[in-house]
């Protein structure tokens, strides 16, 4: 519990803040929600085990009044609207932060507080595409990008990163008694979060195009595979002495292993067709082939 002891506001959304906010109370910290009064927004957040909430009409003086009391003896402050809503209601970071020096602000955004996109709505998959890293996430076979959920924009690159800049100001106060702005948006952390994928594309692995590469499906022994009973088996044998093991739990020499990694993966998945996922999973009852999760 790091945290202990730490205040949080938390103005209520959806996804990369409430994450942000979980992961603090997750630590330790105070977390209290800000809800708008006569909003659902609350009832479809997942994500606030540990919370506290509080609803506030914040087009009431009374209410901005309240938030501005609450935010004096709060330590994080975490908003994620869009630029310049926290100027209008008259508790942007300039007023709350002239009011309290020890505070962090947090703004958490999808294209950022400037330039041509801040204003524009949009949600994890343009912000991924924005970042570069939606490109790079093909499967063989298919012609367009394929969405990874909401899980770098929203969570990897947003709630996660935002969060992360939080505790650092948390740490750097203790040397300045002073807090500060944090600007993250979805964008720039999404391009933050895939910094390895850019910064190697020198190396081998990524020789081929998106889709056919070690790590993005074009691999036979880094893939997944269908069982009898319709279920899946994960394979990530990229290690000799693992991709031996491997081989071997299902039967094969490597000089029979193809040469193309489609007709490779096509001989691999006919025989993990001939077992049920049960039996896989004894077949390979440890790590030692990365080989070890059997999931539904």
């Amino acid at each position: 519990m790091a945290l202990k002891g730490v205040r949080v506001m938390e103005f209520a959304g959806l996804a990369p803040a409430p994450y942000c906010g979980m992961v603090l109370a997750d630590f330790g910290a105070s977390v209290v929600r800000i809800d708008k009064a006569h909003d659902t927004a609350a009832d479809v957040d997942c994500l606030g085990n540990g919370k506290s909430s509080i609803a506030i009409d914040l087009k009431h003086p009374k209410g901005i009044d309240i938030v501005k009391r609450l935010t004096k003896k709060s330590d994080v402050l975490i908003e994620c609207y869009r630029p310049g809503v926290m100027e209008k209601l008259g508790i942007g970071p300039k007023v709350l932060m002239s009011e309290n020096e020890r505070l962090i602000y947090a703004r958490l955004s999808g294209f950022g507080q400037t330039g041509p996109l801040a204003k524009k709505a949009g949600h994890d998959i343009n912000f991924i595409s924005v970042s570069g890293l939606l490109s790079s996430l093909k499967w063989s076979g298919t012609e367009s990008p394929v969405p990874p959920l909401n899980l770098a924009g929203d969570f990897g690159g947003g709630g996660l990163m935002c969060a992360l800049g939080i505790v650092m100001a948390l740490y750097e106060r203790t040397c300045s008694g002073r807090g500060q702005l944090i600007d993250c948006d979805m964008t720039s952390g999404s391009a933050y979060l895939a910094s390895w994928l850019f910064r190697s594309r020198c190396l081998p692995i990524w020789e081929s195009p998106p889709g056919h590469n070690f790590l993005d499906g074009g691999y036979h022994a880094y893939n997944v595979y269908k069982t009898k009973d319709d279920l899946w088996m994960s394979v990530g044998a990229l290690e000799p002495k693992f991709y031996m093991n491997f081989l071997t739990g299902i039967g094969l020499s490597p000089d029979l292993i193809p040469e193309s990694n489609d007709e490779a993966k096509k001989v691999i998945g006919d025989i993990f067709k001939q077992k049920t996922q049960d039996e896989w999973c004894k077949v390979y009852p440890s790590s030692n082939c990365c080989l070890p999760n059997c999931f539904k």
